[in-house]
C-alpha cells in the first residue's frame, strides 16, 4: 500500500473508455471467443490497455466513463441531426462494451455510464470536482473535444499514440488555446459529431478569427470587424458569421461538456484487495488464456 505522500503528486486519471474499446474492435482480428462462442477481442484487446495503464502509472486516483447516450443524449434534444451521420454499432460490439465495463470494474477501476450524459460529460463533471479539490488531472482520450478541460496543471493524453501533451502543448497542436476549443468547434464545427459550425468556416480561418476575437461572443457582437482583417475573402467571411449566428451558437452547445453531471460515486481510488473469485469467473467466461489471467490477476491486486 502506497502512503499518501507518495501518490499525492500523481494526477487523477479519466479515461474515455470508447476510444481504446474501438481501437480493440477494429484493430484485432476476432480471434477470441467466449464460452458462448461470441466474439471477445474488444475485450482481450481493452483488458490488454488497462493493465498496461495500470501497471505504468499505479494510480490512485483513476475512473473510466462509457458511452450509453448514443442516441438518446440531451445534445439530440437540442439538435437532432447531432451524431446521426455515425452507423450504429454493430449488437456484437455493443455487447462487449459490456463485458469492458465489467473488466474495468473487476480491476477495482470506478465506472461510470449514463444514458442522457455522454461520457465526456461524465468526464467533464469528474474533472471538475477532482480540479476544484485540488487535484491534477490526466484525461486520457484521442478526442479532442475533451482537450478544452485542459488547465495548467493538467494533461491530455492519446494513451498507445502520443506522450501525454500539457496546456501549452495542446495549444500548440491545435493552434487554440484549451479553453478556445468549444469557440474553435462552433466556427469550424465536427464533421464526427455532425456539429454544423459556420458553413465555409474552416479550421484556419476559425484559429484566425480566435485569436483575434478570443470568445465567440465576442465575435458575434463586433463581426463587422472582419471585413478588416488582414485575412483572405475578409468580407466574404464577415458575411457568412453573419448570416450563420444562430449555427454558431447551437454548434458551441452540442460542443461544450457539461461540468455538472449527478455523479454515482464519490470517489474514484482505485480498489485493492478486489473480488478474485468473481475475476477468476470472468477470466473462464472469457476463455482467456494463461498470460492474461495472470496479468489480469497481478493489476487487480496492485
Amino acid at each position: 500500500m502506497k502512503s499518501a505522500s507518495e501518490t499525492q503528486d500523481k494526477p487523477v486519471f479519466l479515461i474515455d473508455a470508447s476510444v481504446f474499446v474501438f481501437r480493440s474492435y477494429y484493430a484485432l482480428k476476432p480471434e477470441w471467443f467466449n464460452r458462448r462462442n461470441e466474439a471477445v477481442h474488444a475485450v482481450y484487446g481493452f483488458a490488454r490497455f488497462l493493465i498496461r495503464f495500470l501497471k505504468q502509472t499505479s494510480p490512485r486516483h483513476i475512473a473510466v466513463a462509457f458511452d450509453e447516450s448514443l442516441a438518446s443524449s440531451f445534445r439530440n434534444e437540442i439538435y437532432p441531426p447531432y451524431k446521426a451521420n455515425r452507423e450504429p454499432a454493430p449488437e456484437e460490439l455493443k455487447r462487449q462494451f459490456a463485458y469492458c465495463q465489467q473488466v474495468a470494474e473487476l480491476l477495482g477501476i470506478s465506472t461510470f455510464k449514463d444514458h442522457h450524459y455522454e461520457a465526456d460529460d461524465l468526464i467533464g463533471s469528474l474533472h471538475k470536482k477532482h480540479s476544484d479539490a485540488g487535484h491534477k488531472v490526466c484525461v486520457v482520450s484521442a478526442d479532442k473535444d475533451l482537450a478544452q478541460l485542459i488547465r495548467p496543471g493538467d494533461w491530455w493524453w492519446d494513451y498507445g499514440k502520443s506522450k501525454p501533451l500539457n496546456y501549452e502543448a495542446i495549444t500548440d497542436k491545435f493552434g487554440v488555446r484549451p479553453e478556445q476549443i468549444i469557440d474553435f468547434l462552433a466556427l469550424a464545427g465536427d464533421q464526427a459529431d455532425n456539429i454544423p459550425g459556420v458553413k465555409g468556416v474552416g479550421p484556419k480561418t476559425a484559429q484566425i478569427l480566435l485569436h483575434h476575437f478570443e470568445d465567440l461572443e465576442h465575435l458575434l457582437d463586433d463581426y463587422r470587424q472582419i471585413e478588416f482583417l488582414s485575412i483572405r475573402g475578409a468580407k466574404s467571411c464577415m458575411n457568412k458569421i453573419k448570416q450563420h449566428k444562430e449555427d454558431a451558437r447551437i454548434s458551441k452547445l452540442l460542443a461544450q461538456i457539461v461540468l455538472d453531471v449527478p455523479l454515482s460515486k464519490d470517489a474514484i481510488i482505485k480498489q485493492q484487495n478486489v473480488n478474485e473469485g468473481a475475476m477468476l469467473t470472468f477470466i473462464e467466461d472469457m476463455n482467456f488464456g494463461p498470460l492474461l489471467r495472470r496479468e489480469l490477476l497481478t493489476a487487480a491486486a496492485s
